[in-house]
């Protein structure tokens, strides 16, 4: 019954990763805009002339965290200092609650994404990271922790493909460089 439970479980996480991958790389449009203020901030990412690209990326991040609602974004903030403490469920608890009363408010679902991979609820994650990239298809960070649940569950080219979306979105992460640059040789193998 237990062994059964555990393939029942990796099953779960398969068709999870699939409707995910699904969502995310038939998306042509990923990078639409949510305000015009992001959408420069993505062209000042982009630009690779742009040495300060560090200084739109956080701006990036501090408007992902901008919910509209002062209580929102607290609920948000505790939630996070929770997870910095290591109180992984008391951190869920507060990003559960930001969703139940901000359900379009995409980061408080990447954040809890965060803290499910943490707990190795890798389907809870996926569930969650699947929403937050459909309310805002340019999350980088949700896609990065998409490429790492796949690269983790043995789908390296689904994790590749994954972390070639992230840097397109945002080409400056050197960590997905570097896991793109490993999973090519482990999908294309090397030659003789």
């Amino acid at each position: 019954m237990k062994a059964l439970l555990q393939n029942l479980k990796s099953l779960m996480r398969i068709a999870l990763c699939s409707a995910a991958l699904i969502f995310v790389l038939s998306d042509n449009n990923h990078a639409f805009a949510q305000t015009s203020e992001l959408d420069i901030l993505f062209a000042e990412l982009q630009d690779p002339e742009n040495g300060d690209w560090k200084k739109s990326e956080q701006k990036i991040w501090r408007a992902w965290a901008k919910s509209g609602s002062a209580s929102m974004d607290h609920l948000l903030q505790r939630g996070i200092q929770a997870m910095k403490a290591g109180h992984l469920r008391t951190a869920a608890a507060h990003f559960s609650a930001a969703i139940d009363h901000a359900p379009d408010f995409a980061e408080a679902w990447n954040k809890r994404a965060t803290v499910f991979y943490m707990m190795d609820e890798y389907g809870l994650s996926i569930s969650d990271i699947r929403q937050t990239l459909l309310l805002n298809p340019r999350h980088f960070g949700a896609m990065a922790g998409l490429g790492a649940i796949l690269e983790g569950l043995e789908r390296p080219k689904d994790a590749l493909d994954i972390y070639e979306r992230a840097l397109e979105v945002h080409p400056h992460q050197e960590g997905i460089k570097e896991a793109i640059e490993r999973l090519q040789a482990k999908v294309k193998g090397t030659p003789l």
